[in-house]
């Protein structure tokens, strides 16, 4: 059989990414900061666009309009993820699920310094919320164990014992050498080994270890106010119990087309070059608006649906969260599963309990047993951690014991896993934890006056 080539027509449907779509998506990708640089640099292009300032919130709610996005105390949570504050609201999220409880921690981490040093004293704040001394220290000493260690601490003496203690270094001759740190700065080694009852050789490297313990360990977080972020939606509870989805203004930078400078211009321009950059530059004027209402309406969209399909977090915390998927939100919206994950990554939420990614709110499925039905991984690590933080000395809880207390809550889970999420939670496992469990009552035992 000889072979041949000829032409053959064919028709196929595709689609073409033109410069404007590209531009487009990236758009939507960008970050607050990343998008503030883009606009500024389309300001200085264009002579003909200017800043708008800022409109009202567009917002949506579950049910009728309630309260406002804005009463919630944006300068308490507003910070970037890798700030202190928001570092420690995240902790204290997923360790306290009693609404006192968390309450208290929230009062305390308000007075952290930017080094993590409390400055509130629990006597004065149990007055304040009409509360015992007890259910303050005892929630101090819950966030004291929060990563990193030394956090919470009341001076530098508290905050080297509590990374001591993080790291199970916390001997009698280290608890000893820490109250005598004057000593420590007088280099009054004769003394302290007197006290510590050590000799040359364990008290260099008792000095050594202490040398290696950070005595501000707030500072491993940016809390330099300039990179603050402005959330992009912000949520709040209506009178009514609905959640009230808003865009934040704050973080929508606007242009307009200034009519009256391109009509001077226009009058004034004679040459074709000029005409055409004129042309040029309404053209792109108009562009730059749409696409930045259409980033606006797309994350409004998104938000809102997470907000709905997660509303049991939004009452009840870390917890209540559900298995979501971007499908399942794109699906809900009608949109691509890509544009749902290029919205969900360097935009914020800003809620009552702390500003979230909105990222965090999808969350592989953990199967649940019996007729439970699947739970979100992320609430399987909120459980975890809040049944350890309820632990005493004589309840400390093995990973085994772990996956029993989930195993009744309806959830089929693999000891391996539990181990697994509680390392990602920074949290030791349970013998170190015993072990500090009973360094810090026999501490109070001797601590309290006879």
């Amino acid at each position: 059989m000889a072979l041949s080539s000829k032409p053959v027509l064919r028709q196929t449907q595709s689609l073409t990414m033109t410069p404007q779509m590209q531009q487009s998506l990236k758009v939507l990708q960008m970050s607050r900061a990343e998008l503030e640089d883009f606009v500024r640099t389309e300001l200085e292009a264009n002579p003909l666009l200017q800043r708008a300032s800022a409109s009202p919130s567009t917002g949506v709610t579950s049910g009728s309009s309630g309260a406002s996005a804005h009463d919630i105390a944006l300068e308490r949570f507003g910070t970037v993820q890798h700030s202190l504050q928001n570092h420690v609201a995240e902790q204290i999220n997923l360790s306290f699920r009693n609404p006192q409880d968390r309450k208290i921690a929230e009062e305390l981490a308000i007075t952290l310094d930017e080094a993590g040093y409390l400055h509130t004293d629990p006597e004065r704040l149990a007055k304040q919320l009409k509360l015992t001394t007890e259910q303050v220290t005892d929630i101090l000493h819950q966030c004291q164990a929060f990563e990193p260690a030394g956090l919470f601490a009341r001076d530098l003496a508290e905050c080297l014992r509590l990374q001591l203690r993080a790291d199970d270094k916390l001997t009698t001759a280290m608890a000893q050498l820490l109250t005598h740190l004057d000593l420590v700065a007088k280099r009054d080694f004769t003394q302290l080994k007197k006290l510590c009852l050590v000799d040359d050789e364990e008290l260099a490297e008792m000095l050594l270890e202490l040398r290696g313990l950070n005595p501000k360990p707030g500072l491993a977080f940016d809390n330099a106010p300039v990179l603050s972020t402005i959330p992009d939606i912000l949520v709040s509870k209506a009178e009514t119990g609905q959640w009230h989805v808003t865009l934040n203004a704050e973080a929508l930078p606007r242009v307009l087309v200034n009519e009256d400078y391109s009509r001077k211009l226009s009058q004034t321009s004679a040459s074709k070059q000029e005409k055409d950059f004129l042309r040029d530059c309404r053209q792109k004027a108009g562009w730059l608006t749409r696409i930045l209402d259409q980033r606006a309406r797309t994350i409004l969209n998104v938000a809102s649906e997470i907000v709905l399909q997660q509303s049991d977090f939004f009452d009840h915390g870390a917890v209540a969260l559900k298995p979501m998927t971007m499908q399942m939100v794109a699906d809900a919206i009608e949109m691509h599963e890509s544009t749902i994950s290029r919205v969900a990554g360097q935009k914020y939420m800003l809620t009552p309990s702390g500003l979230y990614e909105l990222r965090y709110f999808f969350n592989a499925a953990i199967k649940g047993k019996d007729n439970h039905g699947d739970f979100a991984s992320e609430a399987v690590r909120a459980k975890i951690k809040t049944l350890i933080a309820q632990e005493t000395l004589q309840t400390v809880l093995s990973d085994e014991a772990l996956v029993h207390r989930l195993s009744a809550d309806g959830i089929d889970i693999a000891r391996r896993t539990v181990a697994k999420y509680r390392e990602e939670l920074g949290i030791p496992s349970s013998a170190k934890r015993r072990r500090e469990k009973r360094l810090h009552a026999g501490k109070a035992r001797a601590d309290k006056p006879a």
